[in-house]
């Protein structure tokens, strides 16, 4: 036997100095493919930032009448006293509303939020509230509400097609996937009985995948929605920890800004294994239509939209592997969040309990089409498919990276996070920047097409 390796063995040295040029170019032209390939999923940082927090300091904003007449001269700045209404409250409001999905049972944490929002913004402003329920508000609810606000309100029930599983799920493989990834019975026996933990928060819960496909495709055609523009979503017991000296809906119409974000994480991948192979999926066939829709010429000479590839972490597999075993793979849907070529998902998001965003962008025909695609998979009931990435998703492909905003001078809490404004941004902040701190790796790795490098 161990004449035998050693004789396998000097075979492969054979080889090897025989064809150890040939050798070496292949190795060569490996890595330069490598390198070539994981370049193309490195962002082009632009020479200025393209989107700079709306207030500039604490508590100083773009003065409304700063500029010049022809309107080219840089807009001043002002001040805005403690309990002074802002200037931008002066103007006439945007067609806008603040939304909330609530039920009865949420009634303290409904009517502590907006009590924070008006404390904040809303009691200079006073946009009307939208309360959306699947059920129907009783009239307890209801006086909490308007107890705690200073502008209009309306209480509707969602319709039942918006709430309920589609025809085209097979309910029984639903039921058995929540169960499965979430805290059912027989999935809870089966893993004590292993010695396991439980998988995944509200995964059994038939109402949250119902909650996260409303979110995701049809909060924007409710009746009580239909004639507004724009819309700030907000939810049960969060809090607003900054003084918000200005008017983001009017900043976002004036910064030509479509989708507005706090916080920016990761997702738990394993919720939603097959979101973005079905969405990839999806780009790859309508890839023109995507960047049509955003612009197609400030993207010529980009190979993928910008917030597309910063949402992406290129594989280190040659090129043998990409092209041939990995399509293999993806057809067969053995890869786990990953697209045709093997590259993945960083699972970065933003975090949309929190979103400020054009309704006429979730209206258009690229995003109904979107979503659309995403709902005939069923990955809503066989898997916990949320809103977050999935508008995500779809404002990183159909949207130009300086049409986002983070708003990172608002102080924001939806436990267990938050976003504490720093660097001197927010005005009159009451929250401590080391609670519920989110690592900024996510926002720092969605902000580099707009962000120069420092």
């Amino acid at each position: 036997m161990a004449l035998m390796t050693t004789a396998f063995l000097r075979r492969i040295l054979y080889w090897l100095r025989r064809y150890r040029l040939l050798i070496l170019i292949v190795i060569l032209l490996t890595l330069l493919d490598i390198l070539h390939h994981t370049r193309q999923y490195s962002v082009t940082r632009p020479k200025e930032n393209l989107d700079p927090p709306f207030s500039s300091g604490q508590c100083v904003i773009p003065s409304p009448n700063g500029a010049g007449a022809d309107n080219t001269q840089p807009m001043g700045e002002l001040t805005v006293p403690r309990n002074q209404a802002p200037p931008d409250a002066r103007e006439e409001r945007e067609n806008a509303a603040i939304v909330m999905l609530a039920r009865n049972s949420d009634m303290k944490g409904a009517a502590q939020a907006v009590k924070s929002l008006e404390k904040k913004f809303n009691k200079w402003f006073h946009y009307p509230y939208v309360f959306l329920n699947d059920g129907t508000f009783t009239m307890e609810f209801q006086k909490a509400i308007r107890k705690e606000i200073s502008s209009s309100v309306v209480f509707r029930t969602i319709p039942a097609h918006m709430w309920t599983m589609p025809s085209w799920v097979n309910k029984e493989k639903a039921y058995k996937h929540m169960d499965e990834m979430g805290w059912g019975a027989a999935a809870a026996a089966r893993k004590r009985k292993k010695g396991g933990a439980l998988a995944f928060e509200y995964a059994a819960q038939e109402s949250y995948h119902h909650m996260c496909r409303f979110q995701s495709g049809f909060f924007y055609d409710v009746d009580a929605l239909k004639d507004y523009r724009w819309y700030w979503r907000i939810e049960p017991d969060v809090e607003f920890t900054c003084d918000i000296p200005y008017d983001p809906f009017r900043q976002m119409v004036a910064h030509n800004k479509t989708y507005g974000y706090t916080v920016a994480l990761w997702e738990v991948g394993s919720t939603a294994p097959s979101l973005f192979r079905t969405v990839s999926n999806y780009y790859s066939k309508h890839r023109r239509e995507m960047l049509m829709y955003q612009d197609p010429a400030s993207h010529a000479r980009e190979s993928h939209p910008l917030s597309w590839t910063a949402m992406h972490d290129a594989t280190w597999a040659p090129w043998p592997v990409r092209k041939l075993l990995m399509p293999w793979f993806f057809r067969r849907s053995l890869f786990h969040s990953r697209n045709s070529g093997g590259d993945v998902w960083n699972f970065c998001h933003f975090w949309s309990n929190f979103e400020v965003a054009d309704l006429e962008f979730f209206r258009s025909r690229q995003y109904r089409e979107f979503f659309e695609y995403l709902d005939k998979s069923g990955g809503f009931y066989y898997e916990r498919w949320g809103d977050a990435p999935v508008h995500s998703l779809a404002a990183s492909l159909m949207l130009r990276p300086e049409q986002l905003h983070h708003f990172s001078d608002i102080g924001y809490y939806h436990p267990p996070f938050q976003n504490c404004p720093v660097d001197g941004r927010g005005c009159r902040c009451d929250c401590d920047v080391r609670v519920g701190r989110v690592p900024d790796v996510c926002v720092k790795r969605l902000r580099e097409a707009v962000e120069p490098e420092l």
